[in-house]
């Protein structure tokens, strides 16, 4: 294998967008039958280099070739014409339509004009026997579980000349015994001697499925190795790299709090397919950390606690009282805040002003019958400014106008005008300026002194050292271990996430 053509090379392939440069002079390779991981955090380049490959998007430099020979992928039908087929982490086919019609959608058999279903509900039997899978193929595709959701869009993606078979977070979604079932039909496709990419966060099915492992880092392509040859370690290393310098020479956290009632305390916490139990404490004036790779069960954790996920097992309780009927309302009425990780999609109302979005929270735990005044609502719109020195003309520029730290800040404003007890930060300082992010790291430690509990999810390790007395460390969607004190340390956590 190591003499053979490669079934696609990727040669100095570059791509950029405006202010960003997502693939630089990358080199990379897939061989037939085998399973070749990409792994990357959030930004190291994995989605642009599977466009490229599947002819979603244009290179700007570089070459591609298919078994030795130029190749221009301008489309993804001419993808597919060189036998490159993708599946997605979200299925891409119709719930309500059987399994036979999504098998053939567009390519259903025809007789004398018509379509034949019965020999479409034969070619759809037969691209399933090549899966091994032997499911009803008139029922409606909703009718079964993730898992075989999953197959069914493998089995559409296997043409007959299929030679690149490409798999974007293909076991996001499935429980353990799922997750087996396809890796042993990967292993019966490998036999037949096609190539697949799999692109993954869960490290421990890499080493379970993978041949060889690449590794992408802001764009550049930093390692690739076989897998026997790339210990967990320095996997993790290569995928973190080094980031924040300015935080590593920041003094650590005050002392922790003196153990005693724990403000929050879940208990069991967790939910099928989406994150597996749990048991987490958080003390007044405490900051608990939650590390992890990316995929690793951090935001996860946070909804969860919060109430924006229900758990389907465990308990969660609030200064002593267990919280019925969980809900972010619930949570706001009770003193507990959450600022998103995706601050557009779920924090900003960017339409709305900078005061309308800070009195929000504030608002919601009042009720909607007791509206706020607006003397107040500017009162407080000012206060916060002021405090976090947000930069806005003013309180009634749209907040959508801002840069990504201010409106970072009035996120954080929000939940502080609302007086919190516990504040979740998940990613606090994605995409913000070294100046902002400073500021934010010193509001952490402040807030804790003053009293306040907060769980702060981040994917910066420097960062979850800098402010944590605790740190909960994730691996593949479970709590893998805790560390706390003198003990929290960079190398430490690595350590844990990688099994140590």
């Amino acid at each position: 294998m190591e003499d053979a053509v490669p079934r696609i090379a990727m040669v100095g392939v570059s791509k950029s967008f405006p202010g960003v440069r997502a693939l630089e002079s990358v080199d990379f390779c897939l061989r037939a039958g085998e399973v070749h991981a990409l792994l990357g955090e959030n930004g190291a380049g994995k989605s642009t280099l599977i466009k490229i490959m599947t002819g979603a998007l244009r290179q700007d430099a570089g070459e591609i070739r298919i078994d030795g020979r130029p190749a221009t992928l301008d489309s993804p039908a001419a993808a597919r014409t060189h036998g490159i087929s993708t599946v997605y982490q979200e299925v891409n086919l119709v719930p309500t339509l059987s399994v036979t019609k999504n098998l053939t959608l567009e390519r259903q058999p025809r007789r004398f004009g018509l379509i034949s279903w019965r020999d479409a509900a034969k070619r759809a039997r037969e691209r399933l026997a090549r899966l091994s899978v032997d499911i009803d193929v008139e029922r409606p595709l909703g009718a079964y579980s993730v898992a075989i959701q999953q197959l069914v869009a493998i089995a559409r993606a296997l043409e007959e000349d299929t030679r690149v078979l490409v798999l974007d977070e293909p076991t996001a979604s499935l429980d353990a015994r799922e997750v087996e079932l396809l890796f042993q039909i990967l292993r019966d496709l490998k036999r037949q001697n096609i190539a697949i990419l799999f692109i993954t966060h869960f490290i421990d099915q890499v080493y379970r499925i993978a041949d060889r492992i690449s590794v992408l880092r802001n764009g550049r392509l930093v390692r690739t190795a076989a897998a026997v040859e790339l210990h967990r370690l320095e996997l993790i290393s290569l995928m973190l790299g080094r980031e924040l310098e300015a935080v590593d020479s920041a003094p650590p956290p005050a002392a922790a709090p003196a153990a005693g009632e724990p403000l929050l305390a879940a208990e069991g916490l967790g939910r099928r397919r989406y994150m597996g139990v749990f048991d987490l404490v958080i003390r007044a004036g405490e900051v608990v950390g939650l590390a992890g790779l990316l995929g690793s069960g951090r935001t996860e954790t946070a909804k969860l606690v919060f109430g924006a996920v229900r758990s389907d097992t465990g308990r969660v309780r609030f200064k002593g009282r267990p919280i019925t009927a969980r809900s972010p309302r619930r949570s706001v009425r009770l003193g507990i805040g959450f600022c998103p990780e995706n601050r557009k999609a779920e924090g900003i109302i960017s339409e709305l002003s900078v005061r309308e979005n800070i009195v929000l929270a504030m608002q919601t735990k009042r009720g909607w019958l007791r509206r706020l005044p607006v003397d107040e609502q500017n009162r407080l719109a000012s206060e916060m400014i002021n405090v976090l020195a947000i930069a806005t003309s003013d309180a009634e520029k749209p907040v959508g106008q801002l840069s990504g730290g201010n409106q970072q800040k009035v996120i954080l404003a929000r939940w502080l005008a609302s007086k919190p007890r516990l504040l979740i930060l998940d990613e606090p300082t994605r995409g913000i300026d070294v100046g902002a992010h400073a500021e934010i790291v010193a509001l952490i430690r402040r807030l804790c002194k003053e009293g306040m509990a907060l769980l702060v999810a981040s994917s910066e390790l420097e960062e979850i050292v800098a402010v944590s007395h605790r740190v909960a460390v994730l691996r593949d969607r479970c709590h893998v271990g805790e560390i706390a004190g003198a003990g929290v340390t960079r190398e430490n956590i690595v350590r844990m996430i990688a099994g140590g």
